[in-house]
């Protein structure tokens, strides 16, 4: 639960919810309430986000609205697939002998045959079907008329229909195969739909699996077992080899190699050590080390990546804001045709009455308006789903619907374009020594760093590393060592000049080497300086790809960065891109989009502060997981894994997804607007019709579950 004000949210996990109809009812009844502000009740997730004023209603009267109305407020609802999958049994065995002998069987052929049928077919229609009774009850209280609503009415009018022929009439054929298999396979449907919709909660259970139940602190110097949930800020958490991370802070004590993929979708593990971060949901490999606990509980990035899928998929499009509104009207609708449909057949037509119940019936069963429910929460669900699990996180529904229609991008240049990561662009000697040999004098003084510069340094050495004595570490300046009776020195300007080493001649070429944006790393004896390593921010791989297929999607690329032009077109050269803005201040930023945004939606991409504006401005804000909280917490989409080619994914899987929408939402309006005539016309019987009905919702998860393909 989260507070603002007088203001609080929380979430009601909702038992016995199965249509549209459903959302419409719950969200009526929720909004009668003084104090509350705002509700959202979400088919596909089962559950209702309320913000209220708790000085206004209480919970209990909150919670009271939504069962009186036949609902059930439960912690957890994951129980109801197996009492479903437990009631459908019951249901199957009751139905088959109703069925057989009903249908497979002569009517008479033996005592009591019909007596047989009547009683399996009470306990389908009123133990196994007690539940859409108990709903229309409520649902005719409240002035409502729900699914639940015709299909009582359609199978009581079958079953009545049957015992009063059975009981008072000479009819050799009854209907109480109609009601007992009408109500089994709409029981399948639900059962179906429900299991459906847990595969599609799959990717933020697996990330739940990643936090560990309990794990080690520290408590009055006493190493203690606890649960993970009661570790508090200023904890000092202890890591043993193969554990989960619990909570997120800083390493103060030892170091490790950690597996980070299920935070950032990176295989390799990334060594650790005093004064790294490290975030819950990593596992540890070999090392052992101590940590300060720094954000707990909902503030991990962990919780918050589970918090962002979750919100998302509880948002509705504006698309589905009108399938619920349809849906508020589409069932009284359907009840005035089939009480139209009854008093034309019987009294215009001459029809016999079993022939003018049965087509009331099929059409009351044919409209339940299942799959219009489940079209567009299914497809969201799916669709955030495939994302997160390409390392995209969409915190606005919207995005879905905008990231389609991208026509440019405006692409900010460090740690977006480039990697982020240190790399050796240049080597200058000084001194007479090959550059070969000041790579491998540097990297022998630095394989013992940590250092990020210091490792780029190594990985460029392809060369066999000397062997170094009494190598020393200047934390936060450089290193000293002796290699072959040689003292060697090697770090930033600060620390050579420190060592009082003569650098006043190689600054032109620092200068050069800043104005390009390059970092400079002196190789010096203990005379002066014999070589100058730089070291920059290199093109992504993928960068340059991504940028050609998001142009072949007829998207215009912008790169805008605050580097001077040189570096620019450098850069742009090297990705492809032809539209360069350079030497921009970060309003700048926001002026150049305004503009672009003229020629249509536009989308920025950035990851520091200095790309905020910009990223809340934009029809689309992509965000590098790298970047800044500031960037991260104002921006529509999260790259986990800070690859450009998953803004070409975000745009796909969007496009994927609309589709999906406009798929089930024409197939579920052309199956009523198609299936309602036919039945009223006769030509489909309640049983069959109730099989197509139930079809036709599992047809719509299926086909949002297909995006997975």
């Amino acid at each position: 639960m989260s507070q603002n004000e007088n203001f609080v949210k929380k979430e009601f996990k909702i038992k016995g919810m199965h249509c549209a109809s459903c959302v419409v009812v719950i969200e009526k009844s929720i909004k009668k309430n003084k104090g509350v502000i705002d509700v959202n009740v979400n088919l596909a997730t089962e559950s209702a986000k309320v913000v209220y004023n708790p000085d206004v209603l209480q919970e209990k009267k909150l919670i009271k609205s939504i069962e009186e109305r036949g609902y059930k407020v439960v912690k957890d609802n994951n129980n109801e697939v197996k009492e479903l999958k437990q009631k459908l049994i019951i249901s199957v065995i009751f139905t088959i002998p109703v069925f057989i002998m009903s249908m497979l069987i002569k009517p008479h052929s033996f005592v009591y045959q019909g007596y047989l049928i009547f009683l399996c077919a009470t306990v389908v229609q009123f133990f196994i079907g007690f539940q859409s009774y108990k709903n229309t009850y409520y649902d005719l209280k409240g002035l409502f008329l729900g699914m639940d609503t015709l299909v009582a009415f359609g199978t009581s009018a079958a079953y009545f229909y049957s015992v009063y022929l059975l009981f008072f009439g000479k009819a050799h054929h009854f209907y109480f195969e109609t009601s007992s298999v009408l109500i089994t396979v709409i029981l399948l449907g639900r059962y179906l739909e429900k299991n459906s919709k847990l595969k599609t909660n799959q990717a933020i259970r697996k990330l739940i699996d990643f936090s560990p139940e309990k794990s080690y602190v520290l408590r009055n110097g006493k190493e203690e077992l606890i649960p993970a949930g009661e570790i508090i800020k200023g904890d000092v958490v202890i890591i043993k080899p193969g554990e989960k991370i619990p909570v997120d802070g800083t390493i103060i004590e030892g170091n490790s190699t950690v597996d980070e993929s299920a935070i950032t979708g990176e295989a390799i593990p990334k060594e650790k050590s005093k004064g790294d971060k490290v975030f819950s949901g990593s596992i540890n490999n070999f090392g052992t080390f101590k940590f300060i606990a720094e954000k707990v509980g909902k503030d991990t990035v962990l919780a918050n990546i589970i918090r962002l899928i979750e919100e998302v998929q509880d948002k509705k499009l504006p698309v589905q804001r009108l399938v619920d509104k349809v849906s508020f009207y589409f069932v009284p609708s359907v009840i005035a045709i089939a009480l139209l449909t009854f008093l034309i057949r019987f009294y215009f037509l001459h029809n016999e009455i079993s022939i003018a119940i049965m087509a009331a019936v099929s059409v009351l069963v044919i409209a339940c308006p299942c799959a219009l429910g489940l079209a567009t929460p299914t497809a969201i669900m799916v669709g955030t789903g495939l994302a997160a699990s390409n390392g995209i996180l969409l915190k606005n529904p919207e995005t879905l619907e905008i990231a389609a229609k991208i026509k440019n991008i405006i692409v900010d240049k460090t740690g977006t374009i480039t990697q982020g990561q240190p790399e050796v662009i240049d080597i200058v000697s000084t001194s007479d020594l090959f550059i070969k040999d000041i790579l491998k004098i540097a990297a022998s003084l630095e394989k013992n760093s940590e250092h990020p510069l210091a490792k780029a340094i190594v990985n460029k050495n392809d060369s066999e590393v000397y062997n170094v004595n009494f190598f020393k570490i200047f934390p936060g300046f450089g290193v000293e060592g002796i290699i072959d009776n040689k003292k060697y020195f090697i770090g930033n300007i600060k620390f050579i000049q420190e060592k009082k080493i003569d650098a006043d001649f190689i600054r032109d070429n620092l200068l050069k080497f800043q104005q390009n944006g390059l970092t400079t790393i002196l190789l010096a004896d203990e005379n002066r300086v014999i070589g100058i390593i730089a070291i920059g921010d290199k093109v992504r791989d993928d960068s340059k790809k991504a940028i050609e297929l998001l142009e072949k999607e007829n998207i215009d690329i912008y790169l805008a960065t605050g580097d001077n032009l040189n570096t620019a077109k450098q850069i742009a050269s090297e990705v492809g891109i032809k539209n360069i803005y350079a030497d921009i201040l970060p309003e700048d930023k926001v002026k150049i989009l305004n503009e672009v945004k003229k020629k249509g939606l536009t989308a920025f991409i950035g990851d520091g502060i200095n790309d905020a504006p910009a990223i809340a401005n934009a029809d689309v804000g992509f965000v590098m997981a790298a970047g800044s909280d500031i960037s991260k917490e104002i921006g529509d989409v999260i790259l986990i894994k800070n690859n450009l080619m998953d803004v070409y994914k975000t745009i796909q899987i969007s496009k994927k997804t609309i589709l999906k929408i406009k798929q089930n939402l024409f197939w579920a309006f052309f199956y009523n607007i198609l299936g309602i005539p036919i039945t009223a016309s006769g030509f489909l019987n309640p049983m069959i019709a109730g099989t197509a009905m139930a079809l036709s919702s599992v047809s719509v998860v299926v086909n949002s579950l297909l995006l997975k393909k």
